[in-house]
């Protein structure tokens, strides 16, 4: 598939985004002109210059399970990475800024499976980092641990949710094949990894005890939904807790603001002032 022409105006975010084009294909990159806070606007994915998409290509973005945009602008210049430095918030047509935040030079990038699901252009990732993931394809290629500690979409976690309750129910059908079933179909009991039995709650958990930060404990360790919502909890805690430090760094930075401005109101004396030029305090001979 050949790379896209620009249909549009350029630079179309000149304030923020630098635009660095190389003859080889799919090898432009962008940088950032700007400073960003974590977690703050990099810029807003407005209708227009976004229109949807009547099919999915290599240019578009998923913003649902079955919507597409066109970016129509040089945001399409922000390549992938497996440690990206900006996030597609496709629920809220916004892309945020990493955790890391953004000082100017530094590569805008995002995570590409964090909205694709299944990608028209798969490709193998070169971004170098130590987390590099290899091959990407969409999201739903990938395993549990591969997406751990990554922001996703709320369509891409549910389309995993979906995916992974559909292997738990056939993994448990073949359990129970092996390990026989009560009259009625059920279980009487679940048994753990050691071969030891557990009370079960019905749904392959052990009960909850009172208001345990951990949630709940699978009993069969290979249980993929149990697994995506551990990584999820542990993921938006993550995200939490660079929010709330970004936040006090942000007021941290009000507080410096405010104590200049009140400095520049305090006006001490002058050196003319001190020297008795001003004031009345210098004798005149007449």
């Amino acid at each position: 598939m050949a790379p896209l022409t620009p249909h549009w105006s350029q630079p179309s975010h000149p304030d923020i985004q630098e635009v660095v084009i190389n003859e080889a294909a799919f090898t432009s990159k962008s940088l950032s002109k700007a400073v960003f806070p974590p977690f703050g606007v990099f810029a807003k994915l407005d209708f227009p210059p976004c229109t949807s998409a009547d099919e999915p290509t290599y240019a578009t973005v998923q913003m649902g399970r079955d919507a597409h945009l066109n970016l129509n602008s040089d945001l399409l210049y922000i390549n992938h990475s497996c440690e990206p430095s900006l996030i597609f918030d496709t629920g809220n047509l916004n892309i945020l800024v990493g955790p890391k935040g953004l000082q100017p030079g530094e590569e805008l990038t995002f995570f590409y499976p964090s909205t694709e699901w299944h990608m028209a252009q798969p490709f193998d990732c070169l971004c170098g980092t130590p987390t590099c993931r290899g091959r990407i394809s969409g999201a739903r290629d990938m395993a549990d641990a591969q997406l751990e500690g990554l922001w996703l979409n709320g369509h891409i976690r549910e389309l995993l949710e979906e995916r992974n309750s559909n292997k738990s129910t056939a993994t448990a059908a073949a359990v129970s094949g092996k390990n026989g079933v009560s009259s009625n179909g059920t279980t009487a009991a679940a048994v753990s990894e050691n071969g030891t039995t557990a009370a079960s709650n019905g749904n392959g958990y052990l009960p909850l005890q009172g208001k345990d930060k951990t949630a709940a404990t699978a009993v069969n360790g290979s249980d993929q939904t149990a697994q995506a919502l551990h990584s999820a909890v542990e993921q938006a805690e993550k995200m939490v807790e660079a929010a709330r430090h970004a936040l006090v760094m942000y007021f941290r930075g009000l507080e410096g603001q405010q104590q200049q401005q009140e400095g520049a109101l305090r006006r001490g004396p002058t050196s003319r002032e001190l020297s008795g030029e001003m004031g009345g305090d210098t004798a005149v001979s007449v």
